[in-house]
């Protein structure tokens, strides 16, 4: 039975519990762009977070029986990449993860010269993030990068809001800290007769 793009996430799960597993295909064009930008902000390349994704839709499918309808279908889904994508970087042992330039932000007003300060401050930004441990790096990524609310990264993370509040919280001093660290160096090395 075709089920149409306006059926409920809710309804297409009872129908691929019930057998039709055709209709996967519905939430994978849903959610695919959702698993993937996630998987990209996580893992820093195209690559992997082709592979992640991929993963994460078969470990969904394989689940379907476990997802509890009171949360979001969005959320679960996002859960289980982010938890693959943490899996990925911890078998890296401790690469460091450039988190590259996704969306050109740029408004087509900048000059050239304002074009190429903007794109290289967002290089240090990201640079900073890709040295964040982990821990911190996922929720400023899901918070900051997603635009997810305390109570979606809760039921991602499993962690209660103290502790969600906590990690942003130090995510943004560490972030901050090594911004400012970056800026003194460059100031040390742009004083004349350096």
């Amino acid at each position: 039975m075709a089920m149409s793009l306006s059926a409920s996430d809710l309804e297409i799960i009872n129908q691929c519990l019930k057998g039709d597993m055709g209709q996967f295909e519905v939430l994978i064009e849903r959610y695919k762009k959702l698993i993937f930008n996630t998987a990209y902000r996580m893992m820093g390349n195209k690559e992997e977070a082709e592979d992640v994704s991929q993963e994460a839709f078969i470990r969904i499918y394989n689940s379907l029986s476990k997802y509890n309808p009171e949360f979001k279908f969005a959320t679960w889904a996002l859960r289980i990449t982010t938890n693959l994508c943490l899996d990925h970087l911890r078998k890296r042992k401790g690469e460091t993860v450039p988190i590259d330039e996704q969306y050109d932000l740029g408004d087509g007003k900048l000059t050239p010269e304002e074009e190429y300060i903007r794109k290289e401050k967002q290089k240090l930004v990201q640079n900073a993030i890709s040295k964040l441990p982990d821990k911190y790096k996922e929720f400023l990524i899901m918070f900051h990068h997603r635009n997810l609310s305390y109570q979606e990264i809760m039921d991602i993370t499993g962690e209660s809001l103290t502790i969600v509040k906590n990690r942003l919280y130090r995510a943004r001093q560490m972030l901050k800290e090594s911004l400012m660290n970056t800026e003194r160096e460059s100031e040390k090395y742009a004083m004349p007769g350096n």
